[in-house]
């Protein structure tokens, strides 16, 4: 997996999980970029040199909440409707289901061995910019400047980040999409942690009803072969809104299982 790294000079945790990183490793072969602009609006890097010959990019950034509470976020890039923070209206990023999970499996082993139990774990559902087309996700510090500067959570990215350099694909996983719940996605993590299904792109409720483009896009930006849905099926809205979902799936040819019916 050849990969690399982008962060913000504007960004005081992005700095961090870099210096982490650089602390950690010494790994000439992956790119580290500093953008001048904040990550999720720097939409003019994929033409950079650095990108060349890359698989896969992490946007190494902080993550902010009213609630500021502790956490450590991994999710891919886009907008399913409006582009209020960089991207564009209902266009998503190139991700891989395969290199998500991966990066989630690890993030949570690397935090329990450093004993960050204030610290939630969780996936987000795809959401705001940059719009580009090299594959892509972001992994992020949170919630507050608080947590923005302290080392030891940093430290677990920037190790989870070196991780990828031992990726491989797993021929037993199942890449799908998922749709529904919340932006923090309690179900979805569960199912990414502990079962064989791979979740690239989701769809959270608050973005919901759902429309055929926004199914395509999630189809069409996962780099695996989608051939499977999952549905939070209690965030999916009331019954006329979930019959419409389940439509527009077996018009594009897919199935579906409910969250409940994975083992996780």
């Amino acid at each position: 997996m050849r990969f690399a790294i982008a962060y913000s000079k504007k960004d005081i945790a992005g700095i961090n999980i870099i210096q982490q990183f650089k602390e950690l490793a010494f790994a000439p072969e992956i790119p580290i970029i500093e953008l001048k602009k904040e990550s999720i609006y720097s939409e003019d890097i994929d033409k950079l040199p650095e990108l060349r010959n890359i698989d896969f990019l992490i946007f190494a950034t902080k993550h902010r909440s009213v609630k500021g509470e502790k956490s450590l976020s991994i999710h891919a890039p886009g907008n399913w409707r409006n582009a209020d923070y960089g991207g564009k209206p209902g266009k998503i990023c190139n991700t891989s289901a395969q290199v998500i999970k991966y990066l989630f499996q690890n993030l949570n082993k690397l935090a329990e061995d450093e004993t960050l139990k204030d610290y939630k774990i969780t996936l987000e559902c795809t959401h705001h910019g940059p719009l580009i087309k090299k594959p892509c996700c972001f992994i992020e510090l949170g919630s507050s400047e608080a947590q923005w500067e302290e080392k030891a959570p940093a430290k677990v990215l920037a190790k989870t980040i070196i991780s990828l350099q031992n990726f491989k694909l797993n021929s037993k996983y199942i890449p799908v999409i998922g749709i529904g719940g919340p932006h923090y996605c309690p179900s979805f993590n569960k199912i990414q942690l502990n079962s064989d299904y791979a979740i690239s792109h989701i769809i959270p409720e608050y973005a919901l009803p759902m429309i055929k483009t926004m199914l395509k896009e999630a189809e069409e930006k996962t780099t695996e072969q989608i051939k499977t849905v999952i549905l939070d099926w209690k965030g999916c809205g009331k019954s006329e809104q979930r019959q419409e979902i389940i439509s527009l799936i077996e018009q594009a040819g897919l199935r579906y299982k409910r969250t409940s019916e994975v083992e996780k």
